[in-house]
């Protein structure tokens, strides 16, 4: 690998990449120089070289709107968000595209059952999925874009993908793609053309020439949505739209792909297929996959019965609770959800707030120095694949040192770097003092700093029975007083 000086001009860097193949070449920036991403596709870690220096574009496949977001989906948000702040964090100018399918099977079986339009359908969950988003800290994509609104892109893509003799008309009307024409099939998933099975989503007909090939676009039927087109009125299939909508927004070649493990196969890999197959040349550069979510121990699935959607999570559990027990497993990594797991990461993510209510933040400083060590820790987390649990781990060895020596300064850092990872940003008391989780109704903070007078008073008069009792009452009523030569705090447990 090949370190270059930063401000190394986009034509001698690209000229370097095309004489010098066999080397990484890796730009040296004071924020930029160690980060390094495990790529799918390699099968390793590797130093991020982006095509264009100081510039990143990211697609992630998002969410296809016919029900409410499920943890499944706020773990690709919050895991993507955290690689998307980090990103602009290290100076670069991020593109950041996240699609909404809004056309597809399910979402046209949902609107039937529900005698309501498809747009009415997917409007009100598009809403829903925002809203879920907006709670988890989860920053907006530049560019969300509807597959309903890149129809023509799709059919013009699925165009090249013919006249380069990869797709084909069948006798039923789809157009299909022709799995085995396309020599770099199988390098994303790493399966063999003979050990493949038609994956999620890739129906098996008769009209196929071989089981593999999955369908480009669908002849239209009676009561379905249908386009015109020039092999008739019909729709797109589903792996299509994010080969469109991403070359259309960020370019036939582009840095990082994302999305959840279960969409390696067979969807990514249909994307390069398609996008390779119709534009020739590299697809993406890298690919990231988040690991899957389980529930107690078991996968989350709706026949098991632990299926559980943010909304009903959020009823039990505050969102940035929700979001630290994200973050606080690597990306990559397995999630276990679970009552005692969420109740570890409520607890621990009180201790940070505890530091900042109890040596409050004196420095106005809005930017970070990365050459303090505990800054410099989380650095290296972060620009070792997004290793949140090591940022994390950062966070929670500054707060220690902020209560010990009692110091602003560190206490101001520590609420900027967890700033990065979207936590730490709200009033410690007001944190401290929201719901209690699963609290359906609760003691009003105005009833609590009443029964704290009360309380106070209770002691001035050195009625000492009184004043326990009132904290025991309060206790039971699941709010903690906590006296200090300040003066008497509350927190909800």
């Amino acid at each position: 690998m090949l370190y270059l000086p930063e401000r190394l001009d986009f034509i001698s860097y690209n000229i370097l990449r095309l004489f010098s193949p066999h080397h990484s070449f890796f730009l040296l920036s004071e924020k930029t120089a160690m980060l390094v991403i495990y790529n799918t596709l390699k099968r390793e870690k590797e130093p991020f070289l982006p095509i264009e220096p100081g510039k990143v574009r990211m697609y992630v496949c998002g969410m296809t709107v016919y029900d409410y977001c499920h943890l499944g989906h706020a773990r690709v948000m919050v895991a993507f968000d955290a690689v998307y702040r980090w990103l602009k964090e290290s100076g670069y100018a991020v593109t950041y595209v996240r699609n909404i399918t809004d056309i597809d099977d399910k979402i046209m079986r949902r609107a039937a059952e529900n005698g309501e339009s498809i747009n009415d359908l997917t409007d009100r969950f598009i809403a829903a999925m925002r809203e879920d988003a907006d709670a988890l800290g989860v920053q907006s994509p530049d560019h969300e874009p509807r597959a309903t609104g890149y129809v023509p892109h799709m059919i013009e893509l699925i165009g090249k993908l013919e006249q380069n003799g990869l797709a084909y008309r069948a006798a039923d009307g789809d157009v299909n793609y022709s799995v085995r024409k396309f020599p770099g099939y199988g390098k994303l998933s790493g399966k063999s053309l003979d050990s493949l099975i038609a994956g999620e989503r890739v129906e098996v007909t008769d009209a196929k020439a071989d089981p593999l090939d999955f369908a480009l676009w669908k002849s239209a039927k009676a009561g379905e949505p249908a386009w015109p087109s020039p092999w008739g009125d019909g729709r797109p299939g589903w792996h299509i739209e994010c080969s469109a909508m991403s070359s259309h927004l960020l370019g036939e070649h582009f840095d990082i792909h994302g999305g959840g493990q279960d969409l390696q196969f067979p969807h990514h890999e249909n994307e390069i297929a398609q996008s390779e197959g119709a534009h020739g040349g590299v697809f993406v550069n890298y690919w990231m996959h988040n690991g899957f979510v389980r529930v107690d121990d078991e996968k989350m699935s709706k026949s098991l019965g632990n299926f559980f959607t943010i909304r009903e999570v959020l009823k039990q559990y505050d969102a940035e609770v929700v979001r630290f027990f994200i973050l606080r497993a690597h990306y990559r990594s397995p999630l276990n959800y679970s009552d005692v797991h969420l109740t570890d990461a409520r607890e621990s993510l009180d201790t940070l707030y505890f530091t900042l209510r109890d040596v409050p933040p004196v420095s106005d400083a809005a930017e970070i120095d990365w050459q303090e060590p505990y800054a410099a820790r989380f650095k290296a987390a972060m620009d070792d694949d997004f290793d949140t649990p090591g940022a994390v781990a950062a966070l929670f060895a500054l707060a220690a040192q902020a209560r010990k020596n009692r110091d602003g300064l560190l206490s101001a850092g520590l609420r900027r770097l967890g700033g990065v990872l979207g936590l730490l940003s709200r009033d410690p008391l007001e944190y401290l003092r929201a719901a209690p989780d699963g609290a359906d109704e609760m003691i009003s903070a105005a009833v609590i700093e009443a029964r704290i007078e009360e309380r106070a008073a209770a002691k001035k008069a050195r009625d000492f029975m009184r004043a326990d009792l009132i904290r025991d009452e309060l206790k039971a009523a699941g709010i903690l007083l906590e006296d200090s030569p300040q003066g008497t705090t509350w927190r909800r447990v």
